[in-house]
């Protein structure tokens, strides 16, 4: 793609963005699966993206899906969106490298900046305090302002039980909590659906009890709970309050793809997400917990990290815009 100055990029995005309102992004199509039978969103949505953030929440669009953009590309991409900034990956194959954290994070910091934006949080790989480039990362990042991260997933032991493991990773996270707490930052584990550590809510939550430490919490991703506790859900997230730094918004149902039963990733309020009842607890949350829109639904390879996507830059934008007014009407 060619790049553009700034300013012309911000025209190109206002004429060329509401002109392909109409425009079906072609080919973007998801495993073959029809809508959710009777699923509409909480509310009618808006495509004006708003500045500012939802109450005191600054909402952050994941980088992931804008891997294939270059970092002002981004930062104005993110500013037409109405986002009020990025979570930025700081890991292997991100954004930014982790040995290249010290001198590219304050690049897109500053392009951030331009634009009136922030670098909401960052998602790093982090999973120690004593691996190579943590402390970089998260000294850099203090130095910009910057107080959120995400660190990396922790596996089973298969030859431990489960209550051995649990206590074994507690004991792991505590000199990454000391390094939090010394770099005025706070950590996230993010919960995800499967059989790995935190999969199953309660896990993670005997993990950060244990820990005892108010540095390092929950990455609370309410899709990845829904799909792991449909009718219980609620209760994970009771226990979890209490740790919980950041959340993540995305939607998903479950669709059938050659005969098997498989995850559709949506945009939010396609899917079987209920955002009414999330967005209602939220309530008993920080205020100014900060918020990251994820979108892993098709969009041409962009949903998955790839440096080359089959999606025009006005194209990106409108999907970001429906992300934004999503929340900010159901919020």
């Amino acid at each position: 793609m060619t790049k553009m100055d700034n300013t012309s990029r911000r025209s190109f995005l206002q004429k060329a963005g509401l002109a392909s309102l109409a425009l079906p992004l072609g080919g973007y199509q998801l495993l073959n699966a029809t809508p959710l039978p009777g699923k509409q969103p909480l509310r009618k949505l808006s495509l004006e993206g708003s500045t500012n953030a939802i109450g005191k929440h600054k909402i952050g669009i994941f980088s992931k899906a804008l891997q294939w953009t270059e970092i002002n590309q981004m930062a104005d991409m993110v500013a037409e969106a109405g986002f009020d900034g990025i979570d930025l990956t700081v890991r292997p194959g991100g954004h930014v490298e982790p040995e290249r954290a010290k001198d590219d994070l304050p690049k897109y910091a500053e392009a951030m900046k331009k634009v009136g934006k922030e670098i909401v949080m960052i998602t790093t790989a982090i999973e120690s305090a004593d691996e190579p480039h943590a402390t970089d990362i998260l000294q850099t990042a203090s130095m910009l302002g910057i107080r959120y991260y995400r660190m990396g997933w922790y596996k089973y032991d298969a030859q431990k039980s489960v209550a051995d493991n649990l206590s074994f990773y507690a004991n792991k996270m505590k000199p990454l909590a000391a390094l939090n707490k010394a770099n005025n930052i706070w950590g996230g584990y993010q919960n995800i659906a499967g059989a790995n550590v935190g999969s199953p809510i309660w896990d993670i939550t005997q993990i950060l009890k244990q820990l005892n430490s108010p540095w390092l919490g929950s990455q609370y991703d309410i899709r990845h709970a829904f799909v792991e506790g449909a009718n219980s859900w609620t209760l994970g997230f009771e226990q979890l309050i209490p740790y919980i730094k950041t959340t993540v918004l995305k939607d998903f149902y479950w669709g059938k793809s050659n005969g098997k039963w498989e995850i559709v990733n949506v945009p939010m309020g396609e899917g079987m997400v209920d955002f009414k009842t999330y967005f209602d607890k939220m309530k008993v949350l920080a205020p100014d917990m900060p918020i990251s829109v994820h979108q892993e639904y098709d969009l041409g390879g962009a949903e998955l990290g790839q440096v080359k996507a089959n999606i025009t830059e006005a194209q990106m934008v409108i999907v970001m815009k429906k992300e934004m007014a999503f929340v900010k009407d159901n919020l």
